[in-house]
């Protein structure tokens, strides 16, 4: 035998040797589990496509969270869907007293962070207020709104803030408004890198958010990232870390791994990554097929987000992380 020959399948005979040799750690305390919370709805709704995940009613939602706490998740972030959908003018009363029913009930037991986007409020599905003409998002009374949302959910408790819109300017108006309206401690996650995906079909079913098509604003593709300029996702968290971000993150997860080291690389705050409805769907519906094992082929997608550089990780199947992750090790 050849001394001087590179071995590796040794180190990896032993199961216990390949666990204690592992570089990536994978934990349920580095999951979010996403919570859709719907005002009126009188009986939680199977979602299409996301396995055990629901549209939930005003009580569901409680005896869901309870339920989550005892599989190991800590951390959650919530989508609150409105019953009433407008152009302008909107309520945040509900999403605000579903945030301050769930922190009143479980505390500091859990870390709570809130999406901010006006997508679920407006009668046109886009993520902020559109021209008078229609035919594109007004940045600047979208920031306006979107500042307002945030500073009344960290009023109501949320630990978290977490802008999804897109809009320029943001992360610098939201920051302004929670420290001028005495909520300087609340932590605010922007999706910093947020892109014009073809991946988001479940989630925008369970949040009421499909987005209308006119002559002039087909999608979100003026608002979101080009899926071929990864450049823009480097200048937009740069701006959002001038601006106050404590938190940064990419979306979706598994298509943008690239993107995702090369941003946790060169910007050294916690990355968040947020493994999307359609790639959590994906490996569900690849399963009903007899293709492929789930439990694996999750475990195995959250470790590669992880080895991107991911912090957290938020996954529509955070409540099962510890029992897949056990069962995979």
């Amino acid at each position: 035998m050849d001394s001087g020959k590179l071995t590796l399948r040794r180190a990896r005979l032993n199961p216990l040797f390949r666990k204690l040799t592992s570089e990536v750690d994978l934990s349920v305390d580095h999951f979010m589990q996403p919570l859709f919370c719907v005002e009126g709805l009188k009986v939680k709704e199977e979602i299409p496509g996301l396995a055990g995940v629901y549209r939930e009613t005003a009580d569901s939602i409680l005896r869901q969270i309870e339920s989550d706490l005892e599989t190991g998740v800590k951390s959650f972030v919530i989508f609150g869907v409105p019953a009433q959908k407008s152009a302008q003018n909107f309520s945040y009363a509900s999403t605000a007293k579903m945030i301050s029913e769930i922190k009143k009930r479980f505390g500091s037991d859990l870390f709570l962070a809130v999406d901010v986007c006006l997508c679920s409020y407006t009668d046109h599905g886009h993520c902020g207020v559109l021209s008078t003409e229609g035919d594109h998002v007004d940045n600047g009374r979208s920031v306006t709104e979107l500042a307002k949302a945030a500073l009344e959910y960290a009023a109501a408790g949320a630990d978290c803030v977490a802008p999804s819109d897109m809009m320029d300017g943001r992360i610098a108006a939201i920051r302004g408004a929670l420290d001028q309206g005495g909520q300087e401690q609340k932590l605010l996650m922007s999706y910093s890198a947020k892109f014009h995906s073809k991946f988001y079909g479940p989630f925008r079913v369970a949040a009421n958010s499909v987005p209308s098509k006119t002559n002039s604003l087909k999608d979100r593709a003026t608002y979101q990232i080009d899926p071929a300029r990864p450049s823009d996702a480097l200048l937009a968290s740069e701006r959002d870390v001038r601006e106050g971000a404590d938190i940064l993150m990419v979306k979706p997860g598994l298509p943008y791994l690239d993107v995702l080291a090369m941003l946790s690389a060169k910007i050294k705050l916690p990355w968040a990554v947020y493994e999307v409805s359609g790639e959590y769907a994906a490996i569900e519906e690849l399963a009903k097929a007899g293709l492929i094992n789930a439990a694996a082929a999750h475990v195995e997608s959250w470790i590669a987000l992880r080895r991107a550089g991911a912090s957290i990780l938020i996954s529509y199947g955070a409540r099962n992380a510890q029992k897949w992750i056990k069962e995979q090790r």
